[in-house]
């Protein structure tokens, strides 16, 4: 806890005196993480399979980008697959409980192509891989063909990137295992807590969901209770199978969704848990100091929710 130093006054003090130092802490610990991955699978050889789990609004694709990029510098050629591209046609994919499609189950994913693809990279062959229109809700007609070098790596991300079901198949000693997701709450000096990690995460996927979903606060709270749901499910069980976890908390991160989180919650129509959720939530940020989003930089991991740099 203590090594990422969070609590509020401390990240207030920063904020309110000497912002540029809270944002590159930030950034520098969480680039040192992504380092030590990198180098790990450097000193592995041959071809390497990252498989890169988290839940919603964890940053793995831009973790997913950072940590290509970082092998690639290596000498590593680096190719990222998006488990998304191998679900089912939307017309195949299983029913819940509900009687109504399940996309958060493994079984929503074509697992044979899945298994058929992975085992076929590793030997070096060209291997088509597919590509999802989520737009039309099926695989598209066209693939994507990647050949593997003797030292390239694919990294692999999604909500089941540590499912057994997916790894299990798949030569172990090929195989590294990351699980990413906001590991740290934010206390104050009572050492109460005022934003737990799901509190953090929602932030996050809440001005994601408005500025590039065109989804309100409400649609985002409706959805999330879903996704938590996901989470704890499918994800949280196999989160202690992973050989590295990453903590993707960002401490500058109340200071600088602050406004626009507080805007959007007093001006979203909730009612029930989700009203008090809300409350609460504008209380915890209400005792943040702003820090202005252009003070983030442009390949931070905040950028991912945030938007490019103005």
């Amino acid at each position: 806890m203590a090594n990422v130093h969070n609590y509020l006054e401390y990240i207030n003090d920063l904020a309110k005196n000497d912002p540029e130092t809270l944002v590159a802490r930030s950034e520098t610990r969480f680039d040192n993480i992504l380092n030590a991955v990198a180098d790990r699978v450097e000193n592995d050889n041959g071809r390497e399979i990252i498989m890169l789990a988290g839940p919603s609004a964890s940053g793995k694709t831009t973790t997913a980008k950072k940590l290509s990029e970082k092998c690639t510098a290596r000498g590593m050629q680096t190719h990222v697959i998006s488990l998304d591209d191998f679900y089912l046609n939307r017309g195949d994919i299983p029913l819940g409980e509900d009687g109504e499609p399940d996309f958060e189950t493994v079984y929503a994913l074509d697992l044979p192509k899945l298994r058929e693809s992975l085992q076929m990279l590793l030997t070096g062959a060209p291997t088509e891989l597919p590509l999802f229109d989520f737009t039309l809700g099926r695989r598209s007609d066209c693939v994507h063909t990647v050949t593997l070098g003797e030292q390239d790596v694919i990294l692999v991300e999604g909500l089941h990137a540590l499912n057994p079901i997916v790894t299990d198949a798949l030569p172990q000693k090929n195989l590294l295992k990351l699980y990413i997701s906001v590991s740290s709450r934010i206390y104050n000096e009572r050492g109460k807590i005022v934003l737990n990690k799901r509190n953090l995460r929602f932030l996050r996927r809440m001005v994601r969901d408005y500025l590039f979903r065109a989804s309100s606060v409400e649609n985002t709270y409706a959805l999330w209770d879903n996704v938590r749901k996901g989470e704890d499910k499918y994800l949280f069980p196999f989160k202690d199978l992973a050989d590295v976890k990453i903590n993707s908390v960002h401490l500058s991160a109340p200071c600088v969704f602050r406004d626009t989180c507080l805007k959007m919650l007093r001006g979203a129509s909730l009612s029930g848990e989700h009203a008090r959720d809300a409350e609460r939530l504008m209380r915890a940020l209400g005792q943040f100091e702003p820090l202005s989003p252009s003070l983030i930089p442009a390949d931070s991991l905040l950028r991912e929710f945030l938007g490019k740099k103005a």
